[in-house]
């Protein structure tokens, strides 16, 4: 079968079909585009626009979402709906496991009581459950909308097979992970490490990744944007530093990726696709006859010919949008405040880097015991370790900081909630280790970039 398909004559509407829709989503995803001042992508500026024009209402907004979900779903739980069991969509949606949907109700009790300003200051401070709802989630629910509309661009046409054929070389022996992987990192890269996990959970769902290698992208590649770390390094008063800072950065992140999925639990992750089928690297050879590039417009074009109907691809974008919005949002402002609530109203986090000082000590780090304070709350949020550094003295310090802040990468205020949230098989306290596991092998790396530069 596979052959008459191949054998079908390559026509101009084929190649239209790939590369139109293709460049347009390189161009919103991946594109870099100066935009006030900053290096951002179109998908990014779109959900600015979003955010300029809702301006204060984006609260109430994410607020009535929240709400309303946790009301249809409580509805589905207690009345049970033959319209929404019978629907898979809907049914995965609203009728969650009770795990979830414990957290989805708690997501909108905290959503309520913040936007209304009522119950314990601890959970709608505006360093808790405030940050999670006011700064965070309008953001989130901005860049989902365009995000999950416009996914298919990326998905369907046949991007994917091209890369996916061309990086295949590099991708696989390096990360042991398919070509394809590399949109996800180039997304993440310049535009939001929310968007690499919404692209990670998609290709999962529909049987591109297997377990380990979407927990692996999910946990190793959804990266901190430039322009994110740009407002880190601003934080710690060293921004005329940022190229070192980015450098160091980038080094970091790629050696943890080498080192970190090949430990537990990423490596404990089954190599089997959603269905429980078990991954083979057959197809990712290039036949003879082919070399890689001419191969991967061939895969990229026989994609694009499945393509029937623009209005099932709009359809898919919808639900896309839809699923984030709805499903992540509440799992996001349950699991944020949480955190939240946790590093600022408790010393764990102030305990559980203890054991961090003589690590620090031996890599000659000014300040280790304060410094220490700030390793392991990251993993509530990624910005709480700038915060905490902008009061020590050393520069070499507040420059190993910073840049730990952003190669940790899991951090329970987003990346480490889209994840619980989305279809990426991952648990809460593998992310913990994961989180560890990061630091541990980025700090050395970071320790001695910082050492040179200083």
């Amino acid at each position: 079968m596979q052959d008459q398909v191949q054998a079908k004559p390559i026509t101009t509407a084929n190649w239209l079909m790939f590369l139109l829709p293709s460049l347009l989503g390189v161009f919103l995803f991946m594109a870099p585009v100066d935009y006030q001042g900053t290096i951002t992508i179109p998908i990014a500026i779109l959900a600015k626009t979003i955010q300029t024009l809702f301006d204060d209402k984006l609260t109430a907004i994410v607020t009535f979402i929240i709400s309303f979900t946790a009301v249809l779903s409580l509805i589905t739980k207690v009345v049970k709906p033959k319209f929404i069991l019978n629907n898979s969509f809907l049914n995965g949606l609203l009728n969650p496991t009770m795990a979830w949907f414990i957290v989805q109700q708690l997501g909108a009790i905290f959503a309520v009581m913040t936007f209304l300003n009522i119950g314990p200051e601890a959970i709608h401070s505006g360093d808790t459950g405030g940050l999670v709802l006011n700064d965070l989630l309008p953001v989130l629910f901005s860049v989902f909308i365009f995000a999950g509309m416009l996914l298919p661009l990326l998905l369907n046409f046949g991007l994917l097979e091209f890369f996916g054929t061309l990086f295949t070389k590099i991708m696989r022996p390096i990360f042991g992970l398919p070509g394809r992987s590399s949109v996800n990192c180039i997304a993440s890269w310049l535009g939001d490490g929310s968007v690499g996990v919404l692209l990670t959970s998609k290709q999962y769902e529909t049987g591109l990744y297997t377990q380990r290698e979407a927990a692996v992208i999910g946990t190793t590649f959804s990266a901190v944007s430039i322009t994110f770390s740009l407002v880190v390094i601003a934080q710690v008063n060293l921004e005329h530093m940022f190229a070192p800072f980015y450098l160091t950065v980038c080094l970091a992140g790629f050696v943890a990726a080498i080192i970190v999925p090949r430990l537990p639990p990423l490596s404990n992750k089954k190599n089997t696709y959603i269905d429980g089928s078990k991954v083979s690297t057959d197809n990712e050879a290039v036949p003879a006859g082919h070399n890689i590039f001419s191969y991967g417009i061939e895969q990229a074009l026989n994609k694009a010919r499945e393509v029937k109907s623009f209005r099932a691809i709009a359809l898919d974008g919808l639900k896309n949008a839809v699923d984030m919005v709805f499903g992540v949002l509440p799992v996001v402002m349950a699991i944020g405040t949480v955190a939240l609530v946790v590093a600022e109203n408790t010393p764990i986090f102030d305990y559980l880097g203890m054991p961090f000082i003589p690590f620090l000590e031996l890599l000659q780090i000014p300040e280790a015991t304060e410094a220490s304070k700030t390793i392991v709350v990251g993993f509530a949020d990624m910005f709480l370790p700038s915060i905490l550094a902008s009061g020590i003295e050393s520069d070499l310090t507040r420059f190993v900081i910073a840049a730990m802040s952003v190669t940790q990468l899991i951090y329970m205020s987003e990346i480490g909630a889209l994840l619980i949230g989305s279809k990426v098989p991952v648990k809460a306290w593998e992310l913990f280790v994961i989180f560890i596991l990061r630091t541990l092998v980025t700090l050395p790396v970071i320790a001695l970039m910082a050492h040179i530069i200083f």
